[in-house]
């Protein structure tokens, strides 16, 4: 286990991606942990310290607990973690003369321990505009740029090291390897982290917390919740029962498909409920994002709550399958007290304060692509394995504006078009996602026959990307496009005109609510 402390950094869950890769587990903690409590994490192996936006010598930059530095375990400081560890430990920071953005070339000093095995010239990516102009006691210079003197610094008796640039990027072609030096040379990790421990653990833990009770598990025929499902099939047998929400904002034909694969394929105990007018109803006049996620949230617990009395049994527990992505991205956890919310997860911010149930979640710790090889190993088939994300609100955060009955039928259909497109071409594999998105408030001329038309738009989005933290927009074939948008605007009498997004995350987001 190493533990990363976050400073507020848009690379701190990058940071755990990569540590993950070389198969040892990492967290993320708030700055705000203490020394004692960090001690006491299991496993401990390790700190690393990352960076920030801050200045270390700001009335109100982040720090951690400076007893951290006295528990013995080897620490990586990263760009601002490098600066903060130069400031508590008696060195000096100072602004940079010159700032220092993007590619630059590393020198190392000394290529031993951290950078192990490395030429005396590397690439990295340098985000600062502050420097260590002083050494803490007992630190010596490992490395250093053209505008940068301290670009790397280490004490080798204490095991306390620190970068000045982000090893975890991409841009950092030897980033990995500079990891993997800390993991294994300072920290003496061992490469354990793997699907096959990571279910052990999951089934004990889901034994202990809920022993001989009852739960239910919210099934929506994902990746995520098809895996929690075999996940508690695994750990508490027939005490599971899984309840699919048809809430009308599905895709085309998925609730048949869903009934069918789990209720027969799976012999699971499934509960298949069609709530369509009730959350129309709910979500009639709603046109705000975050109302509609919350709306959702608050609605799919309280259909729980009725089906669990009706099924006169005791239910203690609701499992669902949040991500740690959709935790970071709600800002729910308090991962750092400089988190920002990007968006509520409706099965995460949007549920409500009073419920019936203990939510469980085994998955809350894993990213997409881990959640996947769990899967794998658990037996499940490719078709849901590598099922593209699709959001527990549905389409109702795919429908700007409110999404009504007519709307959803008209994306509905928009939606099967793209899918079965993009099937066809080979490219479903290849794409993190590719929807369809409805803009019923803007609506444009058109002809179609002989005739003027005033039909709504329908925005394409594709993306590529590993984790969904960071997404670029997808370079799909102009004549898979051409196709797409020619079958679209012919079947479809509603909409005369499609667009392609080629935004990326950052700065946009995935979905565009």
């Amino acid at each position: 286990m190493i533990a990363i402390i976050d400073f507020g950094s848009q690379y701190s869950e990058l940071i755990a991606r990569r540590i993950r890769e070389a198969n040892v587990y990492s967290e993320v903690v708030p700055h705000t942990t203490s020394a004692e409590k960090i001690k006491q994490i299991p496993g401990l192996k390790g700190i690393i310290l990352s960076g920030g936006p801050s200045s270390v010598y700001d009335h109100d930059a982040p720090q951690c607990d400076i007893e951290i530095f006295n528990l013995g375990l080897p620490i990586l400081g990263i760009c601002y973690g490098m600066q903060l560890m130069a400031h508590m430990l008696g060195g000096e920071v100072e602004r940079s003369e010159k700032r220092e953005y993007g590619k630059a070339n590393l020198y190392i000093d000394n290529n031993f321990d951290l950078f192990e095995g490395l030429w005396l010239e590397v690439q990295i990516w340098m985000s600062h505009g502050d420097s260590v102009t002083k050494l803490p006691k007992g630190f010596h210079a490992l490395g250093h740029t053209d505008t940068c003197k301290i670009a790397a610094m280490g004490n080798k008796s204490s095991n306390l090291y620190g970068i000045q640039f982000h090893p975890e990027v991409v841009h950092t072609p030897r980033g990995a390897e500079i990891i993997r030096n800390f993991l294994f040379q300072a920290c003496k990790c061992v490469a354990t982290w793997n699907p096959v421990s990571f279910i052990e653990t999951a089934i004990q833990e889901i034994k202990d917390e809920v022993g001989d009770k009852k739960v239910l598990c919210a099934l929506s025929g994902g990746v995520d919740s098809s895996v929690v499902a075999a996940l508690l099939k695994k750990a508490i047998g027939e005490n599971l029962t899984c309840v699919f929400i048809d809430q009308g904002y599905m895709r085309k034909g998925e609730s048949e498909r869903i009934k069918t694969l789990f209720g027969g394929s799976f012999k699971i105990d499934l509960v298949h409920i069609d709530a369509a007018k009730r959350f129309y109803k709910k979500l009639k006049g709603i046109t705000d994002p975050e109302q509609k996620r919350k709306l959702m949230g608050e609605e799919f617990i309280r259909v729980f709550e009725e089906k669990a009395k009706e099924l006169k049994s005791d239910y203690p527990f609701l499992a669902q399958g949040t991500l740690y992505p959709d935790i970071i991205e709600s800002a729910t956890i308090g991962v750092s007290s400089t988190a920002v919310k990007i968006k509520t997860h409706h099965n995460v911010g949007g549920l409500p304060e009073k419920m019936d149930f203990k939510i469980i979640e085994p998955l809350k710790k894993l990213f997409k692509d881990e959640v996947r090889k769990v899967g794998l190993e658990l037996g499940l088939p490719e078709e849901i394995v590598f099922r593209q994300p699709f959001p527990g609100p549905g389409l109702a955060i795919r429908i700007i504006g409110e999404p009504t009955e007519d709307r959803v039928k008209v994306l509905q259909e928009a939606d099967y078009i793209v899918i079965d497109e993009i099937k066809a071409s080979g490219y479903y594999r290849k794409l993190w996602q590719a929807f369809a998105v409805l803009l019923p408030t803007v609506k444009t001329v058109g002809v179609q026959g002989d005739s003027r038309t005033y039909q709504y738009t329908l925005a394409l989005r594709a993306v590529t990307s590993e984790d969904a933290m960071t997404a670029q927009w997808a370079h799909l074939p102009y004549e898979l496009l051409e196709k797409i948008s020619s079958r679209i605007m012919n079947e479809i009498s509603q909409i005369n005109r499609v667009v392609y997004d080629i935004s990326s995350k950052p700065p946009a987001t995935i979905e565009w609510e």
